[in-house]
């Protein structure tokens, strides 16, 4: 189920195959050499690069923080980790359909609300220069919850002596504990936090899908999209199995980049 899928993506990346055609001709690196030519494929990588920016240090960050809130709180941890968890259990396209009404120019809620202190909403999905950061705000709201409960399991494993050791050291304000204790403790969980959203922030497609088409003017256009739209829109399926191949180049990359350089710097208790 994964394997030969894998090695016909490969064999294709090196052919013209189109959808339908006849025949099928060897090209060898051609498809590769036109990716470096191409305007478009620049602009999605550029734009993958950029929400993988705005999305990764955002979600975990935010779920970080909310995690330390939940975790201080006595009442309601039940109900908050619910209510945050909500949107990795939730259908991304009925989400993302919900966030278009949201963030329509007109009729959403966000700019009514923005109208009412006084400041004109933009367009927020049909700019160039706000689409890229609204799907990014999208994409941080979806991953909060998954690295929120992931955060919460590594918090509960910290043993609480070493809380009560750390003060007795001299480490009395909750600033000097979390950068003695709590942190280098969550050092694993925050390795593996960091991969995950990595992967699903690269893997960003069906918000883009739903919401933008890659527009305007590919402004939000991203490696997946790319993919779909040479593959399934103009039928060039050799070409977009070479796309393929350097989205996993890049998944593979920041693979290794993180285990074998991040993970040095992780303690493991």
């Amino acid at each position: 189920m994964l394997l030969l899928p894998t090695l016909a993506t490969v064999a294709l990346a090196f052919t013209d195959y189109e959808l339908g055609a006849a025949a099928i001709s060897w090209v060898g690196f051609d498809n590769f050499a036109e990716l470096l030519r191409d305007a478009g494929f620049m602009t999605s990588l550029r734009n993958t690069v950029v929400y993988v920016g705005l999305v990764t240090p955002g979600s975990i960050a935010g779920a970080l923080l909310l995690a330390l809130l939940i975790e201080a709180g006595t009442r309601g941890r039940t109900f908050f980790r619910a209510v945050f968890f909500l949107p990795v259990v939730s259908l991304t396209v009925a989400m993302a359909a919900a966030w278009q009404y949201l963030l329509h120019p007109t009729i959403g809620p966000l700019n009514a609300m923005l109208r009412m202190l006084g400041m004109a909403g933009p367009e927020w999905l049909s700019s160039s220069s706000t689409v890229l950061l609204s799907l990014a705000a999208i994409g941080i709201w979806e991953n909060l919850g998954f690295n929120l409960v992931l955060f919460l399991a590594g918090l509960t494993a910290i043993p609480r002596e070493l809380y009560a050791a750390a003060e007795v050291d001299g480490a009395g304000s909750g600033w000097e504990r979390f950068r003695l204790v709590t942190w280098p403790m969550l050092g694993p969980t925050t390795l593996f936090v960091l991969t995950i959203t990595m992967i699903r922030a690269v893997r960003v497609f069906d918000t883009v899908a739903v919401l933008t088409q890659g527009g305007p003017n590919k402004a939000s256009d991203v490696l997946l999209f790319s993919i779909y739209e040479e593959g399934f829109s103009y039928f060039r399926l050799g070409y977009a199995a070479a796309i393929t191949l350097v989205f996993l180049a890049i998944v593979l990359a920041l693979m290794w980049l993180q285990t074998r350089v991040l993970d040095k710097r992780v303690h493991y208790g």
